[in-house]
């Protein structure tokens, strides 16, 4: 159940993070990406 809620909090922190720091977009979306890659392959195993 924590991995399904992990998902919407760091999507909301990357949307804060962008609106507050809009010039670290780049590294915000990779970081996201990279988390999220992670989390779907830990959850599959």
């Amino acid at each position: 159940m924590l991995h399904k809620l992990i998902g919407p909090i760091i999507t909301l922190a990357a949307g804060v993070l962008i609106l507050i720091f809009p010039e670290v977009l780049n590294f915000i979306v990779a970081f996201y990406l990279m988390l999220i890659g992670i989390l779907g392959i830990i959850a599959s195993l």
